[in-house]
This record gives structure tokens, sequence and C-alpha cells, in this order.
């Protein structure tokens, strides 16, 4: 039985999920549709790949994933289908799939071609579902599309190292729903620079000299809880499931007493420095 993902900005409200869906069952009765998200801040490529790439490793093989980001197509942002790591993904050229290609070449890239035989201002619906069925009844890609060789890049996932390799700059990538702070600094760049020298990672107005394996590695429990101080709202780096460093308070809620985003004075693109010793 195919699998079909579905990522967009198109929230919970509208009809536009719910109408993607139905599209899909009226071409494949016994496909299984997952969402991973649609609540993707509008337009937000980095967020999406940020969100695409940490989920679709979790599916099968020949999983299909339709990314409904800023799919509206112009000269400037093409259609594709691709092949990568096994999965197909179809999206716009805008850049969202280039934090997946950095790491794992794609077997193979079209260009969606297939417009002139569908009218449509809505892309995902229309194109993207037929290019996704098309796919799980075994069809290549070639019929769809001609192949390419590039994708747009995100220059914003590429971290900076400055000539003496004792200092990472890089950026804010992705806020969570915790109100956690994702950096587009890996753990393998880090250690790869940082080869276990002491470190100071700076963010606006906080300071990390220590990164965590996990949240609550941040907390003494040889302490008795009545004892410990600053255990909840506790600020710590850590290495996130993912493999980023991730900038978190321990036990946070937006909502109630903060977040690190909002308590750091953090939000996306915001730089984040490490200086090496």
């Amino acid at each position: 039985m195919a699998i079909i993902t579905l990522t967009t900005d198109f929230g919970e409200k509208d009809y536009f999920a719910g109408a993607v869906k139905g599209a899909i069952y009226s071409e494949l009765s016994d496909v299984r549709i997952v969402d991973i998200s649609h609540s993707v801040s509008p337009f937000h490529i980095s967020e999406a790949a940020y969100i695409i790439k940490n989920a679709y490793k979790s599916f099968p093989k020949g999983s299909i994933h339709i990314i409904g980001i800023d799919s509206e197509l112009t000269p400037e942002n093409k259609h594709l289908a691709v092949k990568l790591d096994e999965h197909y993904f179809i999206c716009a050229n805008n850049g969202i799939l280039s934090l997946l290609a950095s790491e794992i070449r794609p077997e193979k890239i079209v260009e969606i071609n297939i417009h002139d035989k569908i009218q449509t201002n809505f892309p995902v619906l229309d194109v993207f579902v037929k290019v996704a069925c098309h796919i799980s009844r075994g069809g290549t890609l070639e019929v769809i599309g001609k192949s390419v060789s590039e994708i747009k890049h995100l220059k914003q996932f590429e971290p900076l190292i400055n000539s003496e390799k004792d200092q990472i700059l890089g950026h804010v990538i992705y806020v969570d729903n915790y109100g956690n702070v994702i950096t587009n600094i890996t753990r393998k760049l880090f250690e790869t620079v940082g080869k276990g020298r002491d470190f100071k990672i700076s963010a606006r107005n906080v300071n990390f000299n220590v990164i965590y394996e996990t949240y609550s590695h941040a907390i003494n429990f040889d302490v008795e809880k009545e004892k410990r101080k600053e255990e909840d709202g506790k600020k710590l780096a850590v290495f996130n499931s993912a493999g980023y460093i991730e900038l978190a308070m321990y036990k946070s809620n937006p909502s109630t007493v903060g977040s690190a985003a909002s308590l750091f004075g953090l939000e996306y693109l915001d730089t984040i420095t490490i200086n090496f010793e």
C-alpha cells in the first residue's frame, strides 16, 4: 500500500488539506495519507525543510512526500519531483530540498511539465496530487518531467567557519512548539571543528559552555527535588534528536513561563556564534 505524506502551511481552518486528501483518495482508494504538518509558518521554506528532513526517514522506502509550501508556479519557482534516499519528494524548486540534498545526493530530479494538461491555481491539489498518484502506481519520473541536474540552494543552512578554524558562525533555522531554538550547526560540524576544545556558545545575551545529550542531563537528580534551584526554566544547550545544536529551557512553556525564543530574544536567522579556545 502506497504512503503519501503531506507537509504544508495550509493550517487547520481552511479546506485546503482536506481537498488534497480527497483528490488523492479519488484516484487511489487504497493509499495511506499521513499528515506530517500543516502548521508550517506561511511561506517559511527553511522551517518546512527542517520538518521534512527529520520526518521522512521514519517512513518506509518508496514513500511519496508532497510539500505544499510556496508552490505557485512561476518562471522562478518551477515544480520538481525528486527521488532521494529511495524516497520521492514533490515540491517547488524554492530551496526546500537543499537541506536534504546537502547530505544525500538525489538519485533523480525532474522538472514537472504536465501543466499544459491541467488548468489550476491550486498546484498542490491539481499538479502535485497527479504526480504523487502517478508515482504510487509505479510510474516513472521521466513521464511527468524532464531531467535537471540542479536544485535551488538555501544559503542560510550553511554555517561559516573562520580561517583560523576556531569559530563557527551559525543562525537560527527553526523554533519548535516549546519555543526551543534550533541552530543550523550540526553535532558533526561542531565535533569536527572543535576537536574536543573548550568552547563558548553566544546568542544575544546568553552564553553556554556545555552541551547536554538530553534535556534532563542538565538537572542534578542526586540533589533532592526540594533543594534544587532553577530546575524548570533552566537555560541549556543540547544536541537534539535531529543532530543539531539547540538552545532551550528545561520544561519551558511559551504560553506561561516563557521559552528560549522569547526569553533569549532569538528569532529566525538570528546569529549563533561558537568560539573555541
